[in-house]
């Protein structure tokens, strides 16, 4: 039995079939008398040899890596992903590959390319990453797909119309007053000494996404939990990263953070019914919503029981009602949309500001114009849709440091995206944004940071098909007009209340990837400013 439990005898050792010729008895007697180590490195080398012919066969014309690293590919490489490796990527075709583990993805860097898969709702859907649905939950909206996708959508139109931002406004001018008021308190108690205000507008705009989506259902304690915690869900989110969920790494830390918001949201949710239901004004997105909600609710009941519904307004969708995890899953991918974006955009705009004070001398002119010179005024939507220069400087920070580069989407079925080369079948399929916005045929000078294109120039009408920052067909970004007018609110407010410098490092001009793209960090400090108030 000892000897049983020690020693491998190969299934083969008793095989005979009487006479075979000398080859066959060889191949037969090596094979039978092979070693357990023997077996196991033919079974890896069989292995190894399937993953790079699986890799050929998939890559097939395309540019792309002569061999794969077996098995992991490049996975080290991308736990730290340089944007010069994604450059050169973009740079080396229309369209390129490269393999991590068992996922093969199709890289799409031109304009027009890029353009087909956001518009080929036939062929890919969204799929952000493995992990993505764990994280978000597996039966979110975002992962919807064809008439159930365009359905989900038509409910959430309304919470986006011009009358709709309206009522938001206040609640973000009132964060923006509280967030620039600790600002000058952090630079005077500073001394002097230059802050790392990078985590400083990630906090900034994640409060104002919470006020916007939510309202004051949530405390400010909540709202400081989420803004310091949200990262996480960053990184677990990240496009290379573990498919399974194990304990204390960091896709476990993103989907304890992604839950807790998803509660707090929750009980946001139920506040706001009770509000709404009492006839509350709107005050954010969740009161729209649940107003919508309420309103199909009495329309359906009436026509049901055949009462007159004289004096009524029939809700277009009609919506059912949805529990308040429903909604707070839903908020939760706005946040999830908008978070990093936001961040990254508020940090550039900050940052260029600063290193352009002719562009923000003429927002301050502006702004200072539009509130008749009382830089405390509130502005309404017509006000700010009136600032053409500050809204031309949004624009054009937003194609010049684009907050979303890649769109990951996952090929349903084979995809012939061009004559010659077809995206296998689950395959991912990555359109980049970049590239299209600095397309040199297109805008002039297209590395130099110029509002004036969007001003006086004609980028607005030449570039209509290059500007992807928000990408384009079924799923294109459903805040877009919200996103840009949010963004001009803060820095018109920010240039008639606040003034600031920019401590330069010397990589403050090159660009560092987390989920979207910031200023890179340099020697440990990360962008540094004093705020002071404006003369």
């Amino acid at each position: 039995m000892a000897a049983n439990a020690t020693s491998f005898t190969s299934p083969l050792a008793d095989f005979s079939v009487g006479s075979l010729p000398p080859q066959v008895d060889y191949l037969v007697n090596t094979i039978a008398n092979a070693s357990f180590m023997t077996w196991v490195f033919t079974l890896l080398a069989l292995a190894v040899a399937y993953d790079q012919i699986s890799y050929f066969v998939q890559k097939g014309s395309i540019v792309g890596p002569a061999f794969k690293l077996p098995f992991m590919g490049p996975f080290l490489e991308s736990l730290n992903p340089k944007f010069e490796e994604y450059k050169a990527k973009w740079n080396s075709g229309p369209l390129s590959c490269v393999s991590v583990f068992h996922k093969f993805v199709v890289i799409a860097s031109t304009r027009d390319l890029s353009r087909k898969v956001f518009n080929s709702p036939t062929y890919v859907k969204p799929c952000v990453v493995d992990i993505a649905t764990k994280i978000l939950g597996e039966d979110s909206w975002v992962f919807l797909d064809g008439k159930a996708h365009v359905d989900y959508r038509k409910g959430l139109n309304g919470l986006f119309t011009r009358r709709a931002l309206e009522c938001y406004l206040p609640g973000q001018e009132a964060v923006y007053k509280q967030y620039f008021a600790r600002f000058l308190r952090l630079t005077k108690e500073a001394g002097g000494k230059p802050i790392p205000f990078m985590h400083e507008f990630r906090e900034l705009m994640c409060t104002v996404s919470l006020r916007t989506f939510a309202g004051y259902y949530m405390p400010d304690s909540a709202c400081k939990k989420i803004a310091d915690d949200y990262y996480l869900v960053t990184a677990a989110l990240d496009l290379v990263n573990f498919p399974i969920i194990i304990p204390y790494t960091r896709t476990w830390y993103g989907k304890q953070a992604a839950r807790m918001v998803m509660d707090e949201l929750a009980k946001c949710a139920a506040k706001s019914k009770v509000r709404m239901a009492a006839g509350g004004e709107i005050t954010c997105i969740m009161d729209a919503w649940i107003k919508d909600m309420i309103a199909s609710k009495k329309w359906t009941e009436a026509v049901e029981k055949g009462l007159s519904t004289e004096g009524m307004v029939k809700p277009s969708p009609l919506l059912r009602d949805f529990s308040d995890m429903e909604i707070a899953r839903t908020l939760f991918t706005f946040l999830f949309a908008s978070q990093d974006a936001t961040s990254s955009a508020a940090t550039n705009m900050f940052q260029v500001l600063a290193n352009r004070p002719d562009v923000l001398d003429r927002v301050r002119e502006e702004n200072y114009r539009v509130r008749n010179g009382d830089i405390h005024a509130p502005v309404n939507l017509e006000q700010l849709e009136s600032m053409t220069y500050t809204r031309a400087v949004v624009r054009e920070l937003l194609r010049w440091r684009p907050p979303v580069i890649m769109v990951p989407y996952k090929a349903k079925k084979p995809f012939p995206v061009t004559e010659n080369y077809t995206v296998p079948k689950g395959a991912m399929i990555i359109p980049t944004t970049y590239m299209a916005l600095r397309d040199p045929e297109v805008y002039e000078n297209p590395d130099e940071f110029d509002p004036e294109r969007y001003y006086t120039g004609d980028a607005e009408e030449k570039g209509a098909k290059n500007y992807l920052v928000f990408g384009t067909g079924p799923h294109y970004c459903l805040g877009q007009h919200y996103a840009q007018l949010n963004l001009a609110l803060m820095i018109g407010k920010a240039s008639v209340e606040l003034d600031w410098k920019h401590h330069a490092t010397p990589d403050s001009d090159e660009i560092k990837v987390f989920a979207t793209i910031f200023p890179k960090v340099c020697c440990g400090m990360a962008e540094c400013f004093d705020v002071f108030e404006a003369n």
